[in-house]
């Protein structure tokens, strides 16, 4: 594993303050819930302080990232620039740090979701939405469903999210909605 200081510092000289303290945030939160839930909490911990790495690229830039590395961009992406920044996270987080699958994964998903995510995954994609750093309404009420079940957490935020889309009038990733849909099926046959 990486040497957690020196992404630090890496990171710092990459993102604005307020994005750095975010990964910060992230990162502390991922550890707490992959300690929870049985992960490692150090690869944990790295992903989180790196989820976001790509997201301070500028949007005219991403789509040739995307094109340099072969990533596929879908509709939904080409009018929302701003989700590649998950994909592109992903393929830095190989490059650059040789993260293995699962990290990129739980990278690529942070944002929109994906119905295949797995614990880590779903870890990271709540250390995001809960860090210290956030203040929303319902955040205290989903930090403490994200310590006790993160299906429900997970939920939690997507019903959320895909609320805040709707009263803005934007587009909802079908990838959202199919975790959403998968989530309430499992909860439903349980």
């Amino acid at each position: 594993m990486v040497d957690i200081e020196e992404v630090k510092i890496q990171l710092k000289n990459r993102l604005t303050e307020k994005r750095y303290n975010h990964s910060l945030g992230a990162s502390k939160s991922a550890k707490e819930l992959a300690k929870i839930y049985g992960e490692d909490e150090e690869k944990a911990e790295f992903t989180g302080l790196i989820h976001d790495i790509a997201k301070e690229i500028p949007k005219e830039n991403m789509l040739e990232y995307a094109k340099k590395y072969n990533i596929e961009i879908d509709e939904i992406e080409k009018v929302q620039l701003g989700l590649l920044h998950a994909k592109l996270g992903a393929v830095i987080a190989r490059e650059e740090f040789e993260a293995d699958e699962k990290i990129q994964n739980a990278i690529k998903y942070h944002t929109t979701g994906n119905k295949d995510m797995d614990t880590f995954a779903k870890i990271i994609y709540l250390a995001d939405k809960i860090e210290e750093n956030r203040n929303y309404d319902g955040i205290d009420e989903l930090r403490e469903l994200a310590k006790s079940d993160l299906d429900k957490a997970m939920l939690f935020v997507l019903d959320f999210n895909i609320q805040k889309a709707v009263n803005k009038v934007t587009l909802i990733h079908p990838d959202t909605v199919e975790l959403r849909n998968m989530l309430l099926i499992k909860n439903i046959i349980k």
